[in-house]
């Protein structure tokens, strides 16, 4: 949590400020018994209702007096904690991004997002009830006590046998929860993991007519998060009637002890009222210190879930180079004996793959489902880093490129079409910024898309939903196409990114890209053998090994697996035609 501290910064004067005012309220609230003691003592005895109404006014006078510092103390507090929440979300953010897909695979999405929104508020939560009690509690309870024993210091050592034997309650109490709340935590990483899941799969649940199994599922986490938060608010739920009793309890013996003392005349009436008001006091600040522990006690177990993911390195640091040139000559990218296993996995997904695409080629990847295509073009854009052997762009190793240059090399339209709210022209532009409405076309047509662009009511400013959701699958694929064209990357990647598109544009799609990116190479990674078979060069993977390579017709005299793949997909006398 001390880490997590240097988020306050920028917001000093308010962190100070907030229990300052507190102690300030603190301090008033402590000399209202007294005044109420000599409103008995004094006014009511004597009959003077002058001093009444005076003390009645100097009461007031405290209460507004301590309103207002309250109040002030509550937003300087809450300005510092919201502070410290938005840098915090930013700073977790930000680091977030930094993070490979190795570390982003092996934490995952739900728990990013539980640590990012509901640890969050937690830790700032924390943070505002520090502020505003961690001070003016301890300081009431130590004042009352001290007050009380210039009041009559025999009758002390019963406040604090009641304030000893409160707070053993609130530790023991504390003690317990403490565990209980930081499994509520994971257990709500499981609510939102499967919640995800089925937002992200809702169709496929349906297909399956899966919906009974998996709110059943989704029912017994749901019912255990529950019970665990039900099981801790059980043993919470003692924590008042127990101190209340024991406070009451207290009470009691007070005005028994106190009557004698009246009796005897070492004690005024007033001053056992105020005694019983100090011992109040002492019971709800008590109290409040207890809601601070258990706020505390959350923040602290969120903090160190939120430090988990800011203490986490990413594997693949950003070497932030200058600007690379291109080695003269020098293919546009090689593989030098490459290997790759991901982290966790009990074999290698890649095993010793050597090629090399020349600039302004088109490198066709094909392979059975598993043999590692979408691993190899990740490989390129360094989404990952290979575990042996070299990755070559341009001359460079890609892990010597800045990630901002890389980004700018290397343009990609991943398997899943994603696309992000707001419009057409937003979502073309995140790549290049400052493309013109001519190249966003140009990209539009290359891409196959242009034409139901133009039958938008809204051109290239057509609203675009949540995922893109108002499109179709073909549409968005094209629109993925046409945004990774808009940046005129030197290398474009296309992870079977066609897939939703019939064969026809399919065709006119390669035809086009063939045709109008002269200079720029081109991977296109596909199951289907007609996509690649007019290719530079073809990459056959299988199993993670690259056992076929070069054009269509000699890889089907040399490459059994190839051969085998057309033969799954053509009829013999098509496979003959391509020839």
């Amino acid at each position: 949590m001390k880490k997590l501290l240097r988020y306050i910064k920028g917001y000093e004067k308010e962190t100070i400020i907030a229990p300052l005012f507190k102690m300030l309220e603190a301090c008033f609230e402590l000399l209202v018994p007294l005044v109420v003691a000599n409103i008995i003592d004094v006014g009511i005895k004597n009959h003077d209702t002058v001093y009444i109404w005076q003390q009645g006014g100097l009461m007031v006078l405290l209460a507004v007096v301590g309103l207002a510092s309250s109040l002030t103390a509550q937003y300087f507090a809450a300005k510092s904690a919201l502070g410290f929440g938005t840098a915090l979300r930013r700073d977790l953010f930000r680091h977030i991004d930094t993070l490979s897909y190795t570390e982003l695979d092996g934490i995952g999405t739900p728990t990013l997002v539980t640590r990012m929104t509901s640890d969050v508020n937690q830790v700032q939560n924390g943070v505002n009830m520090t502020l505003r009690l961690l001070l003016r509690s301890p300081f009431i309870i130590i004042g009352a006590l001290i007050l009380a024993f210039g009041i009559s210091p025999r009758l002390t050592l019963l406040f604090l046998v009641v304030t000893v034997v409160i707070s053993l309650v609130i530790y023991g109490i504390m003690h317990t929860t403490m565990p209980i709340y930081r499994d509520a935590q994971n257990s709500l990483d499981k609510v939102t993991l499967l919640t995800c899941e089925n937002y992200v799969g809702a169709r496929v649940v349906r297909a399956f007519a899966r919906q009974a199994d998996e709110l059943d599922t989704f029912t017994r986490t749901n019912d255990h998060l529950k019970h665990i938060q039900v099981r801790a608010g059980r043993i919470s739920a003692l924590l008042n009637p127990m101190t209340y009793l024991i406070v009451n309890l207290g009470i009691v013996a007070l005005l028994w002890q106190g009557g004698m003392e009246v009796s005897v005349g070492n004690l005024t009436q007033g001053e056992v009222i105020a005694l019983i008001n100090y011992m109040t006091q002492i019971l709800t600040n008590l109290l409040r210190m207890a809601d601070l522990v258990v706020s505390v006690s959350r923040a602290l177990a969120s903090g160190v879930r939120v430090n988990e993911i800011l203490n986490t390195a990413t594997s693949m640091p950003d070497p932030a180079a200058k600007t690379l040139e291109p080695v003269e000559g020098a293919p546009a990218v090689a593989f030098e004996d490459v290997h790759f296993a991901y982290k966790g996995a009990g074999g290698e997904s890649l095993t010793g793959i050597r090629f090399s695409a020349a600039p302004g080629e088109t490198v066709g990847v094909i392979g059975g489902t598993g043999s590692g295509k979408s691993t190899l073009i990740n490989l390129v854009s360094r989404f990952y880093d290979a575990t042996g052997g070299k990755v070559l762009l341009f001359g460079h190793p890609a892990g010597a490129y800045s990630f901002a240059q890389l980004r700018r090399l290397v343009g990609v339209v991943p398997q899943q079409a994603m696309l992000f709210t707001g419009t057409i022209r937003d979502n073309l532009r995140w790549a290049n910024p400052d493309a013109t409405d001519e190249e966003l076309w140009q990209a539009l047509e290359i891409a196959q898309a242009a034409e139901f662009v133009r039958g938008k009511p809204g051109g290239l400013d057509e609203k675009v939903d949540t995922a893109g959701r108002n499109f179709s699958g073909g549409q968005r694929q094209r629109l993925t196409i046409a945004r990774a064209l808009a940046a005129k990357p030197k290398i474009l990647i296309l992870d079977d990114s066609a897939s939703a598109l019939d064969f026809a544009t399919d065709a006119a799609l390669r035809k086009a890209i063939k045709e109008q990116t002269v200079g720029m190479t081109v991977f296109i990674v596909s199951q289907r053998a007609a996509s690649v078979q007019r290719a530079d060069q073809i990459l056959v993977l299988d199993d993670g090994a690259l056992v076929g390579k070069g054009r269509h017709a000699a890889l089907l005299e040399s490459c059994p697996v190839y051969k085998e793949i057309c033969l799954s997909q053509l009829s013999r006398e098509e496979v003959e035609k391509t020839l």
